[in-house]
């Protein structure tokens, strides 16, 4: 997949000419890249599964951009990071409705963080999730509440910090421990006065307000979707999906089969046969939607 991806090569001015050549990518409109993953999906056409890769390898350089804080070579964070792209495209279901940007952000970021903990090499550091989570957040919570110290960590300190991240208080002085080597967050880069602070480069883990945007942008789609999609159900049928399907308190089958006077059994099929058309539906609207998206 996707041979032609271009390599960033150490030295001076790596990373420049590495940003300056994928910059000539163009992006994507939705309807091409819709196009594009059901030509890979359905024909493994390898054409278009470079095109949808080096479209976003922006995408991969500004998330790689924000794991720099761990000492690691760029361009090698920036290979791993392409590596999750490919297993994005690989996996990517375009009839679900979300662009790949938005489903292909988890990976590159799980590629580069398993890289990460590879690299470290820290004895018995562990790959749980509350484990990785500490590790990756340790240093940005320490800068939150002021305990950038070098030396071990004060008990209300470990405490605040075990408890934000859901683990124990002893994994969080073990591992600041085996961090305890770094500089400081506040040391500089480079020695040059603009260079700036490391903590400057550390993820953050927060969503960006792009991704914000985007969330909220694919939920007011859903929603529509759904509701638009509800007009092809009759009063009843609407009346038991919702009862069923959409509340936050779910009826019985007992009490719609007395408040319709038919039984249970049939109660259910109504249900099922609704949820299906509703289903039919959606995937309909969503795919009149994609076309209706001009390609320039």
């Amino acid at each position: 997949m996707a041979q032609n991806v271009p390599t960033l090569t150490a030295g001076e001015g790596g990373l420049s000419r590495y940003l300056d050549e994928i910059r000539k990518f163009p992006m994507l409109q939705p309807q091409e890249e819709y196009m594009l993953a059901k030509r890979y999906k359905e024909h493994e056409d390898p054409a278009a599964a470079e095109r949808l890769v080096n479209s976003h390898l922006r995408l991969v350089a500004k998330i790689a951009m924000g794991y720099r804080g761990y000492g690691l070579p760029i361009g090698e964070v920036v290979s791993e990071g392409n590596v999750g792209l490919m297993q994005a495209v690989k996996r990517f279901e375009p009839d679900k409705g979300f662009r790949l940007a938005t489903y292909a952000m988890w990976w590159i970021k799980a590629a580069i963080q398993e890289y990460i903990l590879r690299s470290w090499s820290l004895v018995k550091m562990g790959t749980t999730a509350n484990q990785k989570r500490l590790f990756f957040n340790l240093r940005r919570l320490k800068g939150k509440i002021q305990a950038l110290d070098e030396g071990d960590l004060k008990p209300h300190q470990v405490k605040e910090i075990a408890t934000r991240l859901g683990v124990s208080e002893e994994e969080v002085v073990s591992m600041n421990r085996r961090l305890g080597g770094d500089a400081s967050l506040n040391a500089p880069v480079r020695a040059e006065a603009d260079a700036g602070e490391w903590q400057d480069w550390l993820v953050d883990e927060s969503d960006s307000q792009e991704t914000l945007l985007a969330n909220q942008e694919e939920l007011d789609m859903r929603r529509k979707l759904l509701s638009d999609a509800m007009d092809v159900l009759n009063e009843r049928e609407r009346r038991i999906f919702q009862a069923r399907r959409l509340s936050e308190d779910p009826m019985t089958l007992e009490d719609l089969s007395g408040e319709f006077g038919v039984s249970r059994e049939r109660v259910r099929q109504i249900e099922v046969r609704a949820f299906e058309k509703v289903q039919k539906a959606v995937r309909n609207n969503a795919r009149a939607q994609e076309h209706q998206q001009p390609v320039t």
